[in-house]
């Protein structure tokens, strides 16, 4: 068994949900993995959220424990022994800390970059107003989503579980390694959405394969309430030039 990596409190996870064209991301696919559907819909998520009470290996960084983080993921499937593992690759996570960053990109190839952030949550009597705030050069970007305040089961089947019951993350290494890690948390709950208000040049943030967001609305957006998770160990998945796979255990220390 993997053991934790991380610990942390996600919470109030705005998801903005879009549907593309698939050949969009196959440039991002990591290796051994395939694009997940919904109903033949292909996603792209902006999902903004606070980490909280955030714990490495047991231990908390000063300074590093509560931070905000948004990203722009897609849904991949895995096939491991005749299973399918279902997960997400990340296009780019933003988040205001360089340590995360640099250790992030430099230690596990992921693509994270530091920006200025800030986040709101205005929660009143009958609703609450849920805002994340990322700034490039001298543009501030948001999600904001409003929604009532009963928390909702998410109904099996449905397109809120397809975006979060995820549970596998796969970074595209290079072209013959991929790395994989867990991810464990129960199911969540969700809001109803009553209002929301996207402001983001998907092109300066993501690149221009990503521009055409910049003119479309998202299929869904919603609030999810978020818990404890924990990010499990991860492994490398390495294929040599006569095609076969193997697979190396490479932890996350």
């Amino acid at each position: 068994m993997a053991k934790t990596f991380l610990q942390a409190e996600w919470k109030k996870l705005a998801m903005a949900n879009y549907k593309v064209d698939p050949k969009l991301l196959l440039p991002f696919l990591p290796l051994k993995t395939e694009l997940d559907f919904w109903k033949n819909t292909c996603y792209v998520s902006l999902v903004g959220f606070m980490f909280q009470d955030t714990k490495i290996k047991g231990f908390k960084i000063p300074f590093h424990t509560d931070f905000e983080e948004v990203n722009l993921r897609f849904y991949v499937r895995f096939k491991d022994n005749d299973k399918w593992k279902r997960g997400v690759v990340f296009i780019k996570e933003i988040v205001p800390k360089h340590a995360l960053t640099f250790v992030a990109n430099t230690v596990y190839g992921e693509n994270y970059e530091t920006m200025p952030m800030a986040h709101n949550w205005t929660i009143d009597s009958d609703k609450q107003v849920i805002e994340y705030k990322w700034r490039k050069k001298t543009k501030w970007h948001s999600i904001k989503v409003q929604t009532g305040l009963d928390l909702l089961e998410i109904d099996e089947g449905s397109e809120e579980e397809f975006i979060t019951e995820h549970y596998w993350g796969y970074t595209k290494i290079n072209n013959s390694k991929t790395s994989e890690y867990g991810v464990e948390h129960p199911k969540w709950y969700v809001y109803k959405t009553v209002d929301y208000n996207i402001d983001v040049s998907f092109g300066d943030i993501y690149g221009q394969t990503f521009s055409f967001l910049d003119n479309v609305n998202p299929t869904s957006v919603f609030l999810a309430e978020g818990s404890l998770i924990e990010v499990k160990d991860g492994k490398t998945k390495t294929v040599h030039n006569s095609g076969l796979a193997k697979v190396a255990v490479q932890c996350f220390v």
